[in-house]
């Protein structure tokens, strides 16, 4: 039966379902209480839902607040190109078109257990690779953010979680195909979400740094080079059309800028006299209606950095509260708690503030034990969110690194669970009865073993065999 439960415990294939029977459920629960009309057209009204509309529309990849504004470079391709798919097969703003959008993030959430099963299993053994699983599995903001963003959110998750077991395989092998793939992942990752490609240069470095050993020295940095160029080159159309039409280097996506000014403006400045008006989304569609997306973009990115540089100890306050949003989801994770409204809300807060605290205890477990694959691992909490601290964030924002967060808290588990054994273990050694010792080569002891030998050697004598 033991052995049944574990056999359970660690298959995959089981894990797998469980999340895609838990993602299901929770849509079917909510679908029921939407009504069809808001279903085929509320998921829609954002950024990319208008870009796909336009697409499918044969207006091109533009417009991304649903009026006719132009071409744009406002997103990254591929999620867009995806969504307009799905409407020229299955009508645009249809309830059709939500079930199919739905069931593919269903599906890259669920499959995101792949990936972080076995890059869990190379890094800390089949425990913790099934303990991560089933965190992903079970994690509530991997559970409802499939339903609530029809966005490229849940595909990055899997991606994100794809390039870290790919990372930890590729130190691995020896084969020039699998570098030719590593840069093909790549170069799809970027075009979906271009947030990841920070992680690039880290993790390429240290896969050619452990392949240095076993390869030759004038072929050392070839298949790193190949990786890259093969990244680089599935980027270049992309970003030749966006030169064509803006005449400006746009190497994935424009409106950095504007993520820059939304976190970083007059706002924040209480010392500031005469403050604009509050930067509201309205506000700045209409900006950007009225100048086009190229001046719109030039004059939000000098208004940020001006405000950085005139304010930089407002700056690192912002940085701070943005650290703290980013890992708990508010800037206030305490007072959230205590107005939740429901048990459901206090779980889903409950749960993420706990996944980097158990992510943070993994990190120490993993450079205590010096495991040789700390720095892929550790990089991703690390530099991922850089970006963010400078623009501004949301949980989801953090949902594509939520799998390597809980990797990393089943790594801290397995480490606590080890230590606190190693203790219980310790105490019952010392509260044992001591053992009596025998010293056969004392002269008591002599004597007695003398003296039964004797009687021993009589009773022989008394009864022979």
């Amino acid at each position: 039966m033991k052995n049944a439960w574990r056999r359970a415990a660690t298959s995959l294939l089981l894990i797998v379902i469980v999340a895609l029977g838990v993602r299901l459920a929770f849509a079917w629960s909510q679908v029921r209480q939407i009504p069809p009309q808001a279903l085929s057209v509320v998921p829609f009204q954002t950024e990319t839902g208008h870009i796909a509309y336009s697409i499918a529309s044969g207006k091109g990849y533009s417009s991304p607040f649903q009026r006719d504004s132009g071409p744009t470079a406002w997103l990254a391709p591929v999620y867009p190109y995806l969504l307009a798919g799905i409407f020229k097969s299955f009508g645009i703003y249809t309830l059709r078109s939500f079930f199919a959008a739905l069931a593919l993030n269903v599906f890259f959430s669920a499959g995101t257990c792949v990936p972080i099963f076995y890059a869990g299993k190379r890094t800390a053994g089949l425990a913790v690779a099934s303990v991560a699983a089933w965190l992903w599995a079970l994690f509530p903001n991997a559970v409802i953010i499939p339903f609530e963003w029809i966005w490229d959110t849940s595909l990055s998750a899997l991606l994100v979680a794809a390039i870290l077991w790919a990372t930890l395989e590729l130190a691995e092998s020896r084969r020039p195909l699998d570098w030719c793939l590593y840069g093909l992942l790549w170069g799809f990752a970027a075009l979906t979400n271009p947030a990841a490609g920070i992680l690039f240069p880290f993790l390429l470095g240290w896969v050619a740094y452990r392949i240095r050993g076993y390869i030759p020295a004038r072929r050392w940095l070839a298949r790193p080079a190949l990786a890259t160029a093969l990244a680089v080159l599935c980027c270049v159309p992309w970003t030749i059309r966006n030169y064509r039409v803006f005449h400006k280097f746009i190497p994935l996506r424009s409106n950095f800028a504007f993520e820059l000014y939304i976190g970083n403006n007059e706002n924040y400045d209480e010392q500031h006299q005469g403050r604009p008006g509050a930067v509201t989304q309205d506000r700045e569609i209409l900006r950007y209606l009225r100048m086009g997306e190229r001046a719109f973009m030039e004059e939000e990115k000098r208004k940020a950095i001006a405000f950085i540089v005139s304010n930089p100890r407002t700056e690192l306050w912002l940085i701070s509260q943005r650290f703290l949003d980013f890992w708990t989801g508010t800037a206030a994770p305490l007072t959230a708690f205590r107005q939740a409204d429901s048990h459901w809300l206090r779980l889903i807060l409950l749960c993420n503030d706990a996944a980097p605290l158990g992510a943070l205890f993994g990190i120490i477990v993993l450079l205590a034990e010096k495991n040789r694959y700390a720095f892929p691992v550790i990089v991703f909490p690390v530099a991922f969110p850089l970006v963010y601290y400078l623009t501004h964030t949301s949980l989801r924002y953090r949902h594509p690194l939520d799998p390597v967060v809980l990797l990393l808290s089943a790594i801290g588990l397995n480490g606590l669970w080890h230590w606190l054994s190693a203790k219980i273990r310790k105490k019952a050694s010392v509260g044992d009865p001591p053992q009596v010792s025998r010293l056969p080569n004392t002269d008591e002891n002599s004597r007695h073993a003398g003296r039964g030998g004797r009687k021993h050697q009589k009773a022989r004598r008394a009864f022979p065999p």
